[in-house]
């Protein structure tokens, strides 16, 4: 008999004894880290210096920053009060005649209710805006409030003393926006004298 296997098939190979060698690493892969140093004494001194000085141009401009906020809005409301301040001082003037009119018109008067309603609705609006009014009579007088237009001899008054006001004074937020023109008593031997001591 034969000793050749039987049905036709083709004899096998004996297996591969070899073990497969890795791949060649390429690239930067092959490179070797380089083995790094602890820092010296003197780098991390540096670093802390760097980061000292870093934290302290930070600070500054926090607060320069923080300054220049404040003064825009400082600026802003000066701004605000300037405005209101210039249409405060035009409308004085109305109120004024208006109470002209009514020193005027006899208490009965139809007309004297509708301008006590349009100088109503004036000082309503002032005072939406800050805007007081004040009359000084009776009060001593003060030349950086009060524009003296006569001096005269009042029984009652002490020297000194606002006797009248001609126009009352108006104020903006604590600052005067119109002196208040006035009376104001003097001693019997000082007669009488327009226009002294008037402030312009």
């Amino acid at each position: 008999m034969s000793d050749k296997p039987g049905n036709g098939a083709p004899p096998q190979a004996p297996a591969s004894t070899e073990v497969a060698e890795p791949e060649e690493q390429k690239g930067l892969a092959a490179v070797p880290e380089p083995e790094q140093a602890p820092p010296t004494r003197e780098a991390m001194e540096a670093l802390r210096r760097e980061c000292s000085e870093l934290q302290n141009q930070l600070l500054r401009r926090r607060a320069d920053f923080e300054n220049y906020r404040k003064r825009v809005e400082r600026d802003r409301v000066q701004a605000e009060k300037a405005a209101a301040s210039r249409v405060c001082e035009q409308v004085l003037p109305i109120l004024d005649n208006l109470d002209r009119a009514l020193s005027v018109f006899p208490a009965d008067s139809p007309l004297r209710e509708g301008v006590e309603m349009i100088q109503r609705q004036l000082l309503g609006l002032l005072e939406s805006e800050g805007v007081v009014a004040k009359d000084p009579t009776g009060e001593p007088f003060d030349p950086e409030l009060h524009q003296a237009l006569s001096y005269e001899a009042v029984p009652g008054f002490e020297d000194g003393t606002v006797v009248e006001a001609y126009r009352k004074a108006y104020f903006l937020g604590g600052r005067l926006l119109r002196p208040a023109l006035v009376k104001v008593a003097r001693g019997a031997g000082g007669g009488t004298t327009e226009e002294e001591g008037a402030v312009h």
